[in-house]
């Protein structure tokens, strides 16, 4: 599939220039006629490598992309010609001082010393820079109907217990108790059973209990399956506001920009099963302060629900109290082929859009060099 002419320019454009002798006079692009390193076209950049001299402000983005296409794979090599296009325009576009580049490096530092196997700033970066809900949309656009995806957040495990339906998934004995009866379908209303459901949020105080230093085991989390049809219910607490994180290096950026750091009260869901498009999303509560200014974006109005209360039928049933707080929500998924061909329908359209001379392979799109 190709799309759009074919575009090039000094700033790097995607499809930098080929072939072993190659002198672009604009870009001051310069190849050496295979004489680097050990003279034998086998220097250090590889065969026939570029002249990595007398490099300016003009001509360091073009040759930075030419180092980097030597792979073989056109994915990578796409990947890097563009970040490094957008980077370095970045830095011209701003003129980037000494001081802040040194302030950009040190922030980064600080984000991974900060990371554990529970805590991941970098997530909480891409979180608060709306990157995360961008890239979840670009790669699981959902049709109508579809449930909407949302943001993972950096507290999600791989320890969650998997429970049976009405369990438990709850060790707090502070937090408002709180049923939810959920049901799993597709696209055309019928039940999809089998479905790994991940789910997890805070607990009364609006911590995960990641958070907490005395955590002996998984709380306010937990694995489900869907049954025949397409059913699952537990028993967690009704969630909370809580503040994201803000003792680190992404705390202190929310600072600097005069933003909040608080999400609305929500609960996470994750689905899964071969054949499927991936969901991850999350419920938020109707009515919270934060509903339409939360922290890092995830917020849809589909995703918004309201609670009820359990009735003396549905506590019989469910083994709960009359009384208790009520969640209930039909997800929708879609398959796997059902949601790569929106994407591919999306992703024409947007490359279309930018004049990019691009095909799609695997559902993602390089250069398009036939």
């Amino acid at each position: 599939m190709t799309i759009g002419p074919r575009t090039t320019g000094n700033n790097g454009g995607p499809v930098p220039p080929t072939g072993p002798n190659v002198t672009n006079t604009g870009d001051n692009i310069t190849q050496n006629n295979g004489q680097n390193g050990d003279g034998n076209g086998k220097g250090p950049a590889g065969p026939a490598g570029p002249h990595l001299l007398d490099l300016t402000i003009d001509n360091i983005t073009p040759n930075t992309i030419r180092i980097n296409s030597q792979s073989p794979n056109a994915r990578l090599t796409y990947l890097m010609a563009r970040l490094v296009t957008h980077l370095h325009d970045f830095a011209r576009e701003t003129r980037l001082s000494t001081d802040e580049w040194m302030a950009a490096i040190e922030f980064l530092i600080g984000c991974g010393q900060i990371s554990s196997d529970v805590r991941n700033e970098f997530i909480l970066l891409s979180d608060v820079l709306g990157l995360s809900l961008l890239v979840d949309n670009i790669n699981h656009p959902k049709p109508p109907g579809g449930t909407e995806g949302s943001v993972l957040g950096p507290f999600h495990t791989h320890d969650a217990p998997t429970l049976p339906h009405g369990a438990s998934m709850t060790s707090d004995p502070a937090g408002e108790p709180m049923l939810a009866i959920c049901t799993v379908r597709d696209t055309h209303g019928r039940p999809v059973p089998g479905v790994t459901v991940d789910i997890w949020e805070t607990d009364s105080s609006g911590h995960y209990d990641v958070q907490h230093a005395d955590r002996e085991g998984p709380s306010e989390r937990c694995v489900m399956v869907s049954d025949d049809e397409g059913r699952f219910w537990f028993r967690g607490l009704k969630p909370v506001s809580y503040p994201i994180p803000h003792d680190g290096p992404v705390g202190g950026l929310l600072q600097l920009l005069k933003r909040h750091c608080w999400r609305p009260a929500h609960v996470h869901f994750m689905f899964g099963k071969e054949g499927w498009d991936r969901l991850i999303t999350a419920l938020y509560l109707r009515g919270d302060p934060y509903e339409t200014s939360d922290a890092v974006f995830g917020v849809k109005q589909s995703l918004v629900v309201d609670l009820d209360k359990v009735d003396k039928a549905t506590a019989e049933k469910y083994g709960v109290e009359e009384g208790t707080w009520l969640l209930k929500h039909d997800f929708v998924l879609t398959t796997q082929a059902e949601t790569e061909k929106l994407r591919d329908e999306l992703a024409t359209e947007a490359l279309r859009k930018l004049g990019l001379n691009l095909k799609l392979v695997d559902h993602l799109p390089v250069p398009d060099l036939d």
